[in-house]
């Protein structure tokens, strides 16, 4: 059952006033038993990858499982259940399973090499049905019933993986909110202390935090468990101000670096910030980018976590938080922080020092350069060239929106058009327009948004527009596709003897907006192309009665409708 709590109240204590935020969004995790879930693999549990570690703009979702370097280990489900989805996709999850448990909670396993017979002959029915490699359908709990232990699967590398492993995930079923499968009692040994790295004190006043909120690394040492400044004197603040830390996690036996679990800031003993990595609905996860240091990240390559929080983040993480984290101190007393860091297992590490504030007044806040963006509202930016639409709720704080453009040059079929700046992280996509010159009217179809990177944003005519949906801000302007895409037979040439061949296959790749739609025939008839998105290839594996004479049909289509067609003739 989940429960959702919002509680708020005025706290005063000693020289503080703050304002004391409760945030939780818990399931009752009492009610399934610790002994519920089998490990879906039957080899040592280690794991590359923790539960709402910090990825590139997104928490991870679930467990990584090393899987030796090797694929093929069998996959078990984890409980009794029913299989209630097949999925697969070009990237992401690759070849995905889902099980509905009659406890209400549903296992994912991805990036699988295969199904077992029964799921790939469902999956390959569909596949044909729809003509499409790519699929993502439901099943009722009578077609494909499971028992705990059951193979489902072998373990792979497919979709957006990096290397064998498998990603394992327990969701609430109704809700599809997932939630850490350490907390059920799936046991990964760990006997390691989390580990601190540095400190960080951000100056803050009322201006929304960007790149240019002051921040200062403050210098640190200790471990196994003991941090603490390497200055005897008392850290000196300013009036308002908060932290952030550069900190990670290890399991017992695995080099890997993981996330942490949970995070606390006290102040004089009081709990003033704190995180849970516990529970995760999918549309905050891309709050990555708020909960820590975005500017930090994407310029240095640095993760700080911010001990504070943004007004507009969104994420279950957050539990207990006073005024955000952030701390404003009244007086020139000598105050007593401790940043403690404690893992699933219970390993805990402390930070300790004391602070002392120099200054009782805060910064004045900076005067608006450009147009101001409430984060809380629906704002537009719009000009003769451009319109530019943020949805309420992808800011994540206010922000002073600036916009300037430079002439067109080289294939850029508009001027440049920069887009506030890229260190500035939005939750969702923005609406944006970019007006179509007179010259260019006659091929508008075949126009796309790109980005200073020269990557196809998409973008459809609308209105003497090109209207594009970017989910990052950055300098964009108008290019055109009109180059169909490349295929490249691997195995194969006109009158090609195939007897021995079990595949054929070929390259396929894009110049610009990127490829809608693949296709495969065999003497006219519709046949199964798979795609590995990392080696740009599709290939087809022959049926047995496929023997004689034949013909290879290949169809590709970009996202502009550029379409390109080849086809050979063979023997099998």
């Amino acid at each position: 059952m989940l429960l959702i709590k919002s509680l708020y109240r005025i706290v005063l204590i000693s020289s503080l006033f703050f304002t004391n935020i409760v945030f939780a969004q818990e399931l009752d995790f009492n009610t399934i038993p610790k002994n519920y879930y089998l490990h879906p693999l039957d080899i040592k549990l280690n794991l590359s990858g923790s539960f709402g570690e910090i990825r590139t703009n997104h928490f991870h979702s679930g467990l990584d499982i090393k899987t030796n370097q090797r694929e093929g280990y069998p996959v078990y489900a984890v409980a009794d259940g029913y299989i209630s989805r097949i999925r697969v996709q070009i990237g992401g999850f690759g070849y995905a399973l889902y099980v509905d448990h009659p406890n209400g909670t549903t296992s994912v396993y991805a990036h699988l090499q295969k199904f077992n017979p029964t799921i790939s002959l469902f999956l390959k029915n569909h596949q044909y049905k729809l003509q499409s490699f790519a699929v993502d359908f439901p099943l009722t709990p009578i077609e494909i019933p499971v028992k705990k232990g059951d193979i489902i699967a072998y373990s792979g590398n497919s979709g957006s993986s990096g290397g064998p492993h498998l990603h394992f995930e327990i969701r609430n079923t109704k809700t599809e909110q997932t939630i850490n499968p350490l907390l059920f009692g799936i046991k990964v040994e760990d006997n390691i202390k989390p580990v601190i790295n540095s400190l960080y004190l951000y100056t803050l006043n009322d201006d929304p935090f960007s790149e240019k909120t002051k921040k200062q690394l403050i210098p640190i040492t200790g471990n196994n468990g003991n941090y603490k400044l390497t200055q005897a004197t008392p850290l000196t603040v300013n009036s308002r101000f908060a932290f952030g830390i550069s900190a990670y996690d290890m399991f017992s036996g695995n080099a890997n670096k993981n996330g942490l679990f949970n995070t606390r800031i006290l102040l004089d003993g009081v709990n003033i910030f704190e995180t849970v990595i516990d529970q995760l609905y999918f549309d905050h996860t891309r709050s990555v980018n708020a909960y820590i240091d975005y500017p930090a990240k994407f310029s240095l390559g640095r993760v700080i976590e911010k001990g504070f929080a943004l007004p507009g983040a969104k994420t279950s993480f957050y539990k207990n938080m006073i005024n955000y984290g952030m701390i404003e101190l009244k007086d020139q007393e000598v105050h007593e922080v401790q940043y403690i860091l404690r893992d699933y297992s219970g390993n805990e590490s402390t930070l300790k020092f004391n602070i002392k504030s120099v200054s009782n007044s805060i910064p004045e806040k900076t005067a608006i350069r450009g147009k101001y963006f409430n984060y809380l509202k629906d704002n537009k930016f719009e000009n003769e060239e451009i319109i530019v639409n943020f949805p309420k709720g992808i800011l994540y704080d206010d922000l002073d929106f600036i916009y300037s453009k430079t002439p067109k040059s080289g294939s850029a079929l508009s001027d440049y058009h920069q887009i506030h700046n890229r260190l500035t992280p939005i939750h969702a996509a923005f609406e944006l327009q970019i007006k179509v010159a007179p010259e260019y009217l006659s091929f508008k179809d075949k126009l796309v948004v790109v980005n200073s990177a020269g990557a196809s944003q998409g973008g459809e005519f609308f209105n003497g527009y090109i209207k594009a949906f970017p989910r990052s801000l950055d300098k964009f302007s108008l290019r055109a596709d009109t180059i169909a895409p490349r295929i490249s037979p691997v195995n194969i040439t006109d009158g090609s003897n195939l007897a021995a061949a079990s595949r054929v296959s070929f390259k396929i790749s894009d110049n610009l907006s990127g490829i809608k739609s693949f296709n495969g025939y065999i003497d006219g008839e519709w046949v199964l192309m798979e795609y590995e998105p990392r080696t740009a290839t599709i290939w087809h594996t022959f049926e047995k009665h496929i023997k004689g004479k034949h013909t290879f049909k290949v169809v590709v289509t970009d996202l502009k409708n550029n379409t390109r067609t080849v086809e050979y003739n063979f023997l099998k």
